[in-house]
């Protein structure tokens, strides 16, 4: 069972999540640079693992930074995660998004600040 403080800091996570555009995607170290924790990439990943169960958390939507679907095998079944973004409209080739710049949602940028807390 995680920490408290881990606890709040994947609410966190999961609340900036829940705001990634449909047919956008964004990073584990962007968020983790939102968050104020710019050094904490893979802990974010450790909040996307967890988040299975959270039907509002678009998971799908978090690659790594080289647009990879490093987060596949935390998903049902075998190719749910790239059948998601697919079906918004994404091309996916050999686990990479295609493009991934181009659809990248990058939080500092779109929600205009970045945490220091």
């Amino acid at each position: 069972m995680p920490k408290p403080e881990t606890l709040g800091f994947y609410q966190q996570v999961y609340a900036v999540v829940r705001q990634i555009p449909y047919g956008k995607v964004t990073s584990y170290g962007a968020i983790a640079k939102f968050l104020g924790a710019a050094g904490s990439a893979r802990m974010v990943g450790y909040a996307m693992n967890g988040c299975a169960k959270l039907e509002d958390v678009p998971a799908h939507r978090v690659l790594n930074r080289n647009g990879l679907l490093t987060g596949k095998h935390h998903f049902p079944g075998t190719n749910l995660m790239q059948q998601l973004l697919e079906s918004e409209g994404h091309v996916v080739i050999n686990d990479q998004l295609q493009d991934f710049k181009k659809h990248l949602w990058d939080p500092v940028k779109e929600l205009g600040f970045e945490r220091n807390d």
